[in-house]
């Protein structure tokens, strides 16, 4: 069966996954990170994609960002993907892919699903066994948006604007949220969205994504469609 396209609509928050070749590490150690993140602030920049939220693992690095077009997110992803390849390829002496074919990534609900992804994302360091608590992480945007540090990297999304009225209670909102985070079903749920493309978000906002697009938003239940029954002559 012939993949989807990807969802990538213009005004709506995406959660992106890319993935290192068969498991490969795509980070061996800081300087790596930093370039990651040069790039991601440079394309960012340049094609018109606020980042709300990323997370850079051994293995992978996942963002939530809101492109300004449709046709912002697969140049910008581009555009980084190439860039850090030729980089790594160099600075590391290997050759060849360095990703697990094409990114994934989904359309999630900025009223329902928003901030359960950004906390998907700093929980995610911790899962691995990469740090105790999401703070020690250094290479996510935790911090940032815990009002730890400042990054120029990070766009804020209405969502998380509404947290709070001033800074420090938009901050403090959000380490509460971080604090409480989410269940193995949010989690699973979230995750398996972006791998499948399937959007994320309450019925509302699927049923109102699917009139704006051809493609499929959701899976398709499994199973023959109901036949109608005929009504019987009188």
């Amino acid at each position: 069966m012939a993949r989807l396209p990807r969802l990538s609509l213009a005004a709506l928050p995406h959660h992106i996954i890319q993935r290192g070749n068969n498991g490969a590490e795509i980070f061996v150690d800081a300087a790596d990170h930093e370039r990651m993140l040069e790039l991601l602030r440079e394309m960012a920049r340049r094609f018109g994609v606020d980042i709300h939220a990323y997370v850079l693992l051994p293995t992978q690095f996942q963002l939530l960002a809101t492109p300004e077009t449709a046709e912002a997110l697969p140049q910008f992803m581009q555009s980084v993907g190439r860039s850090y390849v030729r980089y790594f390829n160099n600075r590391h002496g290997r050759s060849g892919t360095l990703w697990d074919g094409r990114y994934r990534a989904t359309v999630v609900d900025p009223v329902h699903f928003l901030l359960a992804g950004m906390v998907a994302l700093d929980w995610s360091p911790v899962r691995a066994g990469l740090a105790r608590q999401p703070a020690d992480y250094a290479w996510s945007s935790y911090q940032h948006n815990a009002g730890l540090r400042y990054s120029t990297l990070v766009h804020p999304h209405a969502a998380f604007w509404a947290l709070g009225n001033t800074p420090f209670a938009r901050e403090a909102g959000y380490q509460a949220a971080v604090a409480d985070g989410i269940s193995n079903e949010q989690l699973e749920t979230i995750e398996q969205a972006a791998l499948r493309g399937w959007a994320l978000g309450s019925p509302e906002f699927v049923a109102d994504l699917q009139n704006r697009t051809q493609r499929r938003v959701v899976r398709q239940r499994a199973g023959r469609p109901p036949k109608n029954k005929s009504t019987p002559a009188s």
